[in-house]
């Protein structure tokens, strides 16, 4: 069963669907009636309501995307608040998903220049505007129906910014496979920073794998020379590549524009063709009442679910801590005693929202070698561990992270995260997030899972170190989701997301997660 429908609707609009989600806003899908069209409808988080930068960096989106006036673009049509004050965007409906959902089968070259044209030409509309994206990767380029193809839009300006500030900005933000190096060193990125963006996707869609295997922003801080394209591309369009992809933005191309037109230059054999679309995709009718069960595409970022990517890893803050005494059926107590520093700690807990780039910088993710067997995997500090089942080990990430809490500041914390395949928390497939996170105390509420049928009750407990911590299950996902959090120290709060298939297999891996030396 789909997950039920907070609201009716949102301002004028009918709400049908939730037909995406990221660490700090929902898109739900809409009808406008009036105008006899679908829409997307992105509400910031309820637990953001009161962070006033998340929320003055919510309705900056809408700002910058109103600048814009170009069909490679999304644009926003409408904005307001929800009685409770949240602030909404109505926007595009992307009914022909993302990039990133494209990837497995991958683009014929005509198609895949023909969106590096279209992306080149939005943030070309961007830049004439003063306004950066610095996020462009497969998840925030969107597919709309275009007569009898799909044209490509640019989403998501969540890390975007004016370009007469970005000369002030010093926060590291975005996607390692993908981000430009000065913007991953925090050295001030200007319009060139999107360009070698633009030139990795570039790369990706003619060679079928990124320029840079990077798995963490200090990787991608300094790539390296920039590797040649295939081949079968030739010597012209291999420069032209190159030269976007360049580690001093004066080498590179004067604009976006002049980098496509360059690559379509290079390759005259290559014909521009329409991005195919997708059959059975069509607009809302507007005398559905109820949820349609299927999700549609959405203009939340997305992680691409091809072998080499995986997107950096963001989770949901944790809603404030409730310290009354459990109830009574509660598994153990809980008393006013100070966690116990033990030289090894099991905990559990489990997957919430690991899809985008944190505001402030995020670290990446390392693709690995499956191995025969159970494995256990470190974080590279050597604080956290988890032994995971043969198969879960493809793609690792162990470079630490950035809390949504800390994102006024750089303080990075141990993390890891392991699972089947490339965006495993939001595609099918099997995995566990372990994070360190400070805190003094245990959330009243851990993030949720719509997907999912059932939830059970939030269940206070105690490791057998003495640690407090509280878990909620959720099933029908398909499969299991398990949330968990840990007062492992005083000031620090351990976050364990799984998603298996079975219960056994999430109670398997919930004994093997490991805290040392806290």
């Amino acid at each position: 069963m789909p997950a039920a429908v907070p609201f009716d609707r949102v301002g004028r609009y009918a709400v049908r669907r939730r037909i995406g989600s990221g660490s700090f806003a929902t898109v739900w899908l809409g009808y406008d009636a009036q105008l006899d069209s679908a829409v997307a409808i992105k509400v910031l988080a309820d637990n953001w309501t009161l962070d006033d930068q998340v929320r003055r960096r919510f309705v900056e989106e809408g700002r910058f995307l109103r600048r814009v006036d170009s069909p490679h673009v999304v644009s926003v049509h409408d904005a307001g608040e929800l009685e409770d004050g949240r602030p909404y965007l109505v926007m595009t409906y992307a009914d022909q998903g993302s990039l990133a959902d494209r990837l497995p089968d991958g683009l014929p070259p005509g198609q895949a220049l023909a969106v590096v044209r279209q992306v080149a030409d939005g943030l070309q509309a961007l830049h004439d505007r003063d306004v950066l994206h610095r996020d462009v990767k497969p998840g925030n380029v969107l597919f709309k129906t275009s007569g009898p193809g799909a044209r490509a839009m640019l989403g998501d300006l969540g890390l975007g910014k004016s370009l007469d500030l970005s000369s002030r900005l010093t926060v590291v933000a975005g996607t390692p496979l993908f981000v430009a190096p000065e913007q991953a060193a925090a050295e001030s990125p200007d319009a060139r920073a999107d360009q070698y963006s633009l030139a990795a996707l570039a790369f990706l869609l003619l060679a079928g794998e990124p320029p840079y295997d990077h798995g963490s922003l200090q990787a991608a801080a300094d790539p390296g020379p920039a590797p040649s394209l295939p081949e079968g591309f030739g010597a012209e369009a291999d420069a032209v590549v190159r030269r976007a992809l360049a580690r001093d933005p004066e080498e590179r191309w004067p604009s976006v524009t002049a980098f496509a037109d360059a690559l379509v230059g290079a390759l005259p054999e290559v014909r521009l063709e329409p991005v195919a679309a997708v059959p059975g995709s069509s607009p809302v009718e507007p005398v559905e009442t109820q949820p349609s069960p299927d999700p549609g595409p959405s203009t939340v970022d997305h992680a691409p679910p091809t072998a080499r990517f995986a997107p950096a890893a963001q989770v949901e803050p944790l809603e404030p801590v409730d310290t009354s005494p459990p109830p009574e059926a509660a598994i153990g107590s809980v008393d006013d005693s100070p966690p116990m520093p033990p030289r090894r700690r099991w905990l559990r807990w489990t997957v919430a929202a690991v899809v985008a780039v944190l505001v402030g910088g995020v670290a990446g993710w390392a693709v690995e070698r499956r191995l025969a067997g159970d494995r256990t995997i470190d974080d590279v500090e050597g604080a956290l561990s988890v032994t995971v089942p043969d198969g879960w080990d493809r793609f690792v990430a162990r470079d630490g992270w950035q809390p949504p809490a800390g994102a006024g500041d750089a303080t990075s914390y141990p993390a890891l995260s392991v699972g089947t395949r490339s965006g495993w928390a939001t595609h099918a497939g099997q995995g566990v997030f372990v994070g360190l996170l400070p805190g003094t105390r245990l959330p009243v509420k851990v993030p949720q899972h719509p997907e999912c049928r059932a939830s059970g009750e939030p269940l206070p407990d105690r490791t057998a170190a003495g640690e407090q911590m509280v878990t909620v299950s959720f099933t029908g996902c398909p499969g299991v989701v398990v949330e968990r959090v840990v007062q492992v120290t005083e000031n620090r709060l351990l976050w364990v997301q799984i998603k298996a298939d079975s219960p056994v297999t999430a109670n398997t891996v919930l004994d093997d997660v490991h805290v040392h030396g806290l």
